[in-house]
């Protein structure tokens, strides 16, 4: 008996030790502030901007329905940027 409760919390520790812990996005379009010198210049995205972009990436297309939203995140500067960055722009 011993020896089974002992196999099936070895189970555990390396299930538990695998286990990738999700964390939920919060959408909020002034994450990514960082990059707006890239949007509008020709600089190249910083990688604070890249990494937000990444962050932000599931929340892309709630962007794309909103009307105020929509210019800015399908502009073709946001584009590339986030083309740049390894994210491109969804297709929604």
């Amino acid at each position: 008996m011993k020896v089974s409760y002992i196999a099936v919390c070895a189970v555990l520790v390396l299930l538990l030790a695998e286990a990738h812990i999700t964390v939920a996005v919060t959408c909020s379009p002034t994450e990514l502030s960082s990059c707006v010198g890239a949007i509008t210049s020709s600089t190249p995205p910083s990688k604070l901007c890249c990494s937000k972009i990444k962050e932000q990436k599931p929340c892309l297309c709630q962007y794309l329905k909103n009307p105020n939203l929509k210019k800015f995140v399908n502009s073709p500067n946001a584009r590339k940027v986030a083309s740049t960055c390894g994210t491109p722009i969804p297709k929604c």
